[in-house]
């Protein structure tokens, strides 16, 4: 009798897959469907990229590459990401990979030990909780709350969750799924707790260049911080390259050797030829790049207009990402509705609108009391936008 290795048991996953299933069921039986549950991108890949991986395709670019990646490609990220973040890095602080999730897994098995506890944004990327303790470590969630503007960072809390067996720190700054950006006090207090209790920082900077409004800014370019940080880095947002996986890891050269090693045993490296491409990306004409992020925006603007306009729903106008987190606890009171697998399904059968809910970023935190659901509107054109959301309106009156 076929029995699975106990360590699987710890692997969480990425339910939004689930809901996106579903939503594919209910599509095929005939129904409209709206989808705001993943954040994939309907919008091509910029030109200059296709015509450079084309390119290295016919130059018999298709073989193996080294498994840190093309140092052509490692010597052009660099440029970039110093350029846009006032950090020192060079080709020996880069090692390529298939995507941007790699990082994560690669980044706890090269720093974390059995029982270290690492500290994880929650509301967050579920992947981050899953791949903690899969690799044995112990998982210790933060979180955030309303402000003004944006979600802003549970500072006290965070810091009381400081013990002498931490060991990490996972910051998702321009969040998933929330939006949310760090200002310069949560950054100069987050510098004060990592230098302070010798931590180490994965900064997953999967949005940096995702942004409508002002100019991103990276915890590694804070001072004494670039020895401590490995930044997240993917081609998957900006140019629209979901699907063809490629990112990169950046950090202090001693954790990339780690990291290209653990490539070596894990996938060998990266697509030779999509390497090229993006190096054409990088250093190519920006004007379909500009055109993503104008395309975005609007599609932005739009979907919180309808949203705010709807009783019960308040939600915030993030500068980045393409997600947003409206609080539906008054919607949810009013319609008599406790629970969000209730709000989904009906909302999903009765409108088409599919999305995910808070549910779908981390376990509950206990005592919530505030209900949120996420909408991604990378995938899915501005009529139908507001189409969706015009009948979840009708349906929320």
């Amino acid at each position: 009798m076929l029995k699975i290795a106990d360590r699987i048991a710890q692997l969480g996953t990425e339910t939004a897959f689930a809901v996106s299933g579903e939503a594919a069921v209910f599509a095929q039986a005939g129904n409209k469907v709206y989808p705001f549950h993943l954040g994939d991108i309907n919008l091509p890949t910029p030109g200059t990229v296709i015509e450079g991986s084309m390119k290295a395709i016919q130059d018999g670019k298709t073989g193996y590459c080294p498994n840190t990646g093309i140092p052509q490609l490692r010597e052009v990220l660099a440029e970039d990401i110093n350029a846009a973040r006032g950090t020192h890095y060079t080709m020996e602080n880069i090692a390529i990979q298939p995507g941007g999730k790699p990082t994560i897994g690669k980044f706890i098995m090269a720093l974390m030990n059995p029982g270290d506890e690492v500290l994880y944004p929650n509301p967050g990327y579920p992947i981050y909780e899953s791949q903690i303790e899969f690799h044995g470590g112990v998982a210790v969630p933060y979180t955030y709350c309303e402000g003004k503007d944006n979600f802003e960072f549970d500072m006290d809390a965070l810091e009381k969750s400081i013990t002498s067996k931490t060991r990490l720190l996972i910051l998702n700054d321009l969040q998933n799924p929330m939006g949310a950006e760090c200002n310069d006090a949560e950054f100069g207090r987050l510098a004060e707790l990592v230098l302070q209790h010798d931590l180490y920082v994965l900064c997953d900077e999967a949005y940096f260049d995702m942004r409508y409004e002002g100019k991103s800014k990276s915890f590694a370019s804070m001072p004494g911080l670039e020895e401590r940080c490995v930044i997240l880095y993917t081609f998957s947002k900006k140019f629209a390259m979901t699907g063809w996986r490629l990112g990169a890891s950046v950090g202090p050269k001693e954790i990339i050797e780690v990291i290209a090693k653990i490539n070596v045993n894990d996938e060998s490296c990266s697509n030779h030829f999509i390497q090229y491409g993006a190096i054409a990306g990088l250093t190519g004409d920006q004007t379909e790049v500009k055109a993503i992020l104008q395309t975005l925006k609007d599609r932005r603007d739009a979907a919180v207009d309808i949203l705010n306009s709807i009783d019960g729903i308040t939600c915030f106008r993030p500068n980045a990402t393409f997600y947003l987190f409206p609080n539906v606890t008054g919607l949810m009171q009013r319609k008599a509705i406790d629970d969000y697998e209730s709000l989904r399904k009906t909302v999903l059968h009765e409108t088409g609108v599919s999305f995910c809910t808070r549910l779908h970023f981390g376990r509950p935190l206990p005592d919530e009391k505030t209900f949120y659901i996420r909408l991604a509107y990378s995938g899915i054109d501005l009529d139908q936008i507001a189409e969706g959301l015009g009948k979840f309106k009708n349906w929320a009156a």
